[in-house]
């Protein structure tokens, strides 16, 4: 019988064959070759084929071994079971068919029975009589080959098991057990390498601790295997034996250089796997090998959170089981510590997005292990989990994730039910990424994408018939991971202080401990506030019992939890009878993240919500409602303001204020959400402050004399539209008496203007500085002129600095003609036609001065973001010296706006390119740090702070992921040094 006869394509195709024609070719020359008693049976073993991974892949491997190594492989195909162990393995790994096809005498542990993966001790005993010592390529030749034909063993026993998701435990450990074997070889042939005194080596030990998934016993097929090497001393003066701390360290890290190239080196047979030592101390940076002593030594003073985090796992794997026994016991203790440490959960939020902030933007929806719904949100809340339990309950305090699930359960901190659904849900996405690497012995945790693949891998896990079925089935768990860390870590918070319907009640301390690990500094507090938002049986509590774990969850990933919860407490209690405000949190995951955002990030727009609690409905349309509103639109609304209001003054100027707040946190809430830049935040803020002015001057002014034009002219930061929030509006005020009235009458009615402005205006809640201190005179003059007395005094008085001060002059509010007429006057001021070295030498020493004697006493000049080295004032000082110069030449540089100015003197070649990169960096760094430092703080700040927690909450605000403190002040602080060098350079002429 022949597969020609008995074989059809439509029985092929049945059996899952997709190269029809190939394959009906290639069984036909097959059974040619073969005799009856060894040949590859096809139509008379269906159940083989259809249980087969990629049979057109199996049968292509089949030939090429036939050719390859016909007499290893008779005797295979001549015993039934063996048959099929070598058609499932070849159809389910390309990778190990190429290793038998390399070594065809391999090929007999086919002939082996399938048993379940050997412990450590069985594989270390089976790799150390392979390598027999040797050393050289021909140890590792051993070494890898047998360690090949163990992992070969290990995949049969997966591959033909009847549930492959039940298999997973023993298949993880196994393969952990082969690394730790293979390493204690590896270890052993580094020993006899190395180029030291025998007595020497054989006296200084090596301990080599596995990290991560290898310390687990949770391994993969291919994956890097994370280890730590530690020694010690072994130097007895007396007997004059052993070896000093120096020397020791000096061997020791010789050996793990050798071991970690017997393994990794290219050699004959393909390298093993990557050994990664970069979770030492210090990382790459820190010693390869270091002393029991120097590790402890290390975690007590300068270890990071995550670090602590990572030794959960840790497992003495090869070498001096002793040394490696104290190690672990060593660290165990910084490990069940680590979460009441200060910054616990700023460094553990950096170790998760430090392992997925580099993930290509392809690849994040394939991930099975970084992406969202991934291995790493299962094994990231596992591990929270028992670091904060474990401290008191050293049930939980094991290292692989399945088994530490369980302990979770049995001790009563997560839910049984959750445990038996997330349990299965891990093992599954396991076996996928464990299947993916065996396909091709390749390390990668991505999904594939070509159908083929995928029906492929479909078939390999058993999971689902088709590549559709199965990429429907690994989404739906995708799905339900996601929401593994709300229900597993967050929701179970609630049965502390509200009855729910859960399996587990936590304690009080139980659920404190939690809230404290992920970031609350007054746990109790907000145990008070969770209270008062979920007791009692109205539906108001009932829809907040949903809504608080996912809440809770993104107010913990914010920077400031305790404030984000108080917060939305209050709001709560302001809107929560209000059925559209829970409707938008329940129904748009959107809304209510941004709203957390919000309130974690911004004192200032926690504060204006209070006022204006209805804002929270613009999230639910950010993209429409989070937009600035254009200048005409605040003036129409200002305009029906003033006139609805009729004599009702101080009432319609209530409602002007009360505007001001509102689109100020409207432009707050875009500029933390993302939705505005420091480009359009300048201009909106400034139609805010106009439209503001622009109502009051309507109502400061009438009881006026008619026909008495006035105006309010922007200076300043106002004039070159660029506020940010809590810049004071600098302005000065000008009028033109009408024909008939007095000067002193029109004198007397511009100053009660002026008066009746800064008295409207004036807010307690969102304060609204006019500052007039660059009018003429300064503090000393007039604070209202005639248009005549500011140009006679311009023509006669004017010092450099009041021209400096006029670059940035901008008619913003009032009377049209006479803004305009103020604008040209200070045009022939702000426009010289020549100013002569004494007048640059003046502006420089007035900087100078402004630099040494305004800086607030105690201030750090380097982190003052106003008058500080390279911040706004030099930037602006130095385009303002340009302008002084060379604007009657050069149209571009009659501008307001700093940067605008500073691309026009760049077009002219006045600045060099670089440089102007360079001011402009520090200009837009410095401005936004500014607006950021009082978002946080709700206060007006200029410096810098050195205090980590509001240097966290201003780095969140500048869009740095966690944890990112030092790293904005390292930029912060290099921007501008490099801004000041092209400063003291251009400016000084330094």
């Amino acid at each position: 019988m022949t597969g020609r006869t008995r074989t059809s394509r439509s029985e092929l195709a049945r059996l899952g064959f997709a190269e029809l024609s190939e394959s009906l070719e290639r069984i036909a020359g097959l059974e040619a070759r073969t005799g009856p008693d060894a040949r590859v049976p096809v139509a008379d073993a269906p159940a083989l084929w259809e249980s087969t991974a990629d049979p057109d892949g199996a049968l292509r491997l089949l030939e090429r071994l036939l050719d390859r190594a016909p007499d290893e492989l008779r005797p295979v195909l001549a015993d039934e079971a063996a048959t099929e162990r070598l058609v499932r393995l070849l159809g389910a790994s390309v990778g190990l068919g190429e290793f038998l096809h390399r070594r065809p005498a391999e090929i007999a542990l086919l002939l082996d029975p399938v048993t379940p993966p050997w412990t450590q001790d069985e594989y270390t005993a089976s790799l150390a009589e392979a390598v027999d010592g040797a050393t050289g390529e021909d140890a590792r030749l051993r070494l890898r080959v047998r360690y090949r034909r163990h992992l070969a063993q290990i995949a049969l026993f997966d591959v033909l098991h009847p549930a492959p998701t039940a298999a997973f435990p023993a298949v993880a450990a196994g393969l952990a057990d082969l690394a730790g074997a293979a390493l204690e070889a590896a270890v052993g042939v580094a020993r006899r390498e190395v180029p030291f005194p025998a007595a020497d080596v054989a006296t200084t030990p090596l301990a080599v601790i596995a990290m991560g998934k290898a310390g687990a016993r949770e391994l993969n097929y291919v994956s890097d295997v994370d280890v730590i090497f530690v020694t010690e001393p072994t130097r007895d003066d007396a007997a004059d034996t052993g070896v000093g701390t120096d020397r020791a360290v000096l061997i020791a890290t010789r050996l793990a250089i050798a071991a970690t190239h017997a393994i990794t080196d290219l050699a004959a047979e393909p390298a093993l796997w990557e050994v990664d030592a970069n979770l030492r101390p210090e990382g790459k940076d820190g010693a390869l090998v270091r002393t029991l002593d120097s590790h402890v030594a290390y975690y007590e003073r300068w270890a990071k959170g995550w670090e602590f985090q990572a030794l959960l796992k840790a497992r003495p794997i090869a070498g001096s089981r002793d040394l490696g026994e104290r190690y672990a016991a060593a660290v165990a203790t910084f490990v069940w510590t680590s979460a009441g440490r200060p910054g616990f959960v700023e460094s553990v939020q950096r170790m998760r997005e430090r392992v997925t902030e580099h993930i290509p933007d392809a690849e994040v929806d394939r991930q099975l292990k970084l992406g969202p719904g991934g291995l790493r949100d299962v094994e990231f809340t596992v591990q929270l989990l028992q670091l904060v339990h474990g401290r008191d309950d050293e049930t939980v305090r094991v290292r692989s994730t399945l088994e530490a699930m369980d302990a979770l359960a049995a001790a009563g901190y997560v839910g049984r039910s959750e445990a038996a659904r997330f349990g299965p849900d891990y093992a599954l996405l396991r076996l996928l990424e464990h299947r993916i690497q065996l396909r091709r012995l390749q390390r990668t945790h991505l999904m594939p994408d070509d159908p083929d693949e995928l029906r492929i891998l479909a078939r390999s896990t058993g999971l689902a018939t088709s590549a559709v079925a199965l990429e429907q089935r690994w989404r739906g768990v995708k799905l339900e991971v996601r929401g593994l860390h709300e229900r597993l870590f967050y929701r179970p918070l609630l049965s502390a202080v509200a009855a729910t319907d859960g399996e587990i009640v936590l304690t009080s301390d139980q659920a404190a401990d939690r809230l404290g690990a992920i970031g609350f500094a007054d746990p109790s507090g907000a145990l008070g506030h969770i209270r008062a938002l979920t007791q009692g049986t109205s539906r108001r509590a009932a829809i907040q019992r949903n809504l608080l774990p996912v809440l809770l969850r993104w107010m913990a990933e914010g920077p400031a939890p305790d404030r984000a919860l108080l917060a939305f407490r209050r709001l709560s209690d302001t809107l929560g009878e209000s059925s559209w405000f829970l409707r938008m949190l329940r129904d748009s995951s959107g809304a209510a993240h941004s709203l957390t955002t919000v309130l974690s990030e911004s004192a200032f727009l926690a504060g204006l919500l209070e006022r204006f609690p209805e804002a929270v409905a613009w999230l639910d349309e950010p993209e429409a409602l989070l937009r600035p509103r254009p200048l005409a639109s605040l003036l129409a609304e200002h305009a029906a303001t003033t006139a609805r209001h009729g004599d009702d003054v101080d009432g319609a100027a209530a409602l002007v204020r009360s505007a001001r707040r509102r689109e100020t946190l409207r432009l707050g809430m875009a500029a933390v959400l993302g939705h505005l830049d420091v480009d359009a935040l300048g201009p909106a803020l400034s139609d805010v402050s106009e439209a503001t002015l622009t109502g009051a001057l309507t109502l400061a002014r009438r009881d006026a004399p008619e026909g008495l034009a006035f105006g309010i002219v922007a200076m300043g930061r106002f004039g070159g539209r660029e506020l940010g929030f809590g810049s004071d509006a600098d302005v000065l005020y000008v009028y033109r008496a009408p024909e008939g009235l007095e000067s002193e009458q029109a004198s007397r009615a511009a100053q009660r203007i002026v008066r009746e402005l800064s008295r409207l205006t004036d807010d307690a809640v969102h304060p609204f500085e006019l500052d007039i201190d660059l009018r003429p005179e300064g503090k000393n003059g007039p604070v209202v002129r005639t248009l005549e007395s500011y140009g006679a005094y311009y023509a006669r008085w004017s010092l450099t600095w009041e021209a400096q001060a006029l670059l940035r002059a901008r008619g913003a509010v009032g009377d049209d003609r006479l803004l305009r007429d103020f604008e040209h006057l200070a045009d022939r001021t702000r426009y010289p036609e020549h100013i002569d070295d004494r007048e640059v030498r003046e502006v420089r020493r007035i900087k100078a001065r402004v630099e040494s004697e305004r800086l607030p006493r105690g201030a750090d000049p380097a982190r003052h973001l106003k008058l500080g080295r390279g911040s706004l004032s030099d930037v602006e000082w130095f385009v303002q010296l340009l302008q002084l110069q060379h604007a009657t030449t050069v149209p571009g540089l009659r501008t307001t706006s700093t940067l605008e100015a500073l691309h026009a003197a760049t077009a002219a070649d006045l600045v060099a390119p670089e440089d102007a990169e360079r001011l402009e960096a520090a200009w837009r760094f410095a401005s936004r740090t500014r607006s950021a430092l009082v978002l946080w703080s709700g206060r007006t700040t200029d410096v810098l702070p050195v205090d980590r927690v509001q240097l966290e909450g201003i780095a969140r605000l500048l869009e740095y992921p966690p944890g990112s403190a030092s790293l904005l002040e390292e930029d912060y602080l290099g921007v501008t040094r490099r801004a000041r060098q092209v400063f003291e350079r251009e400016f000084y002429g330094a």
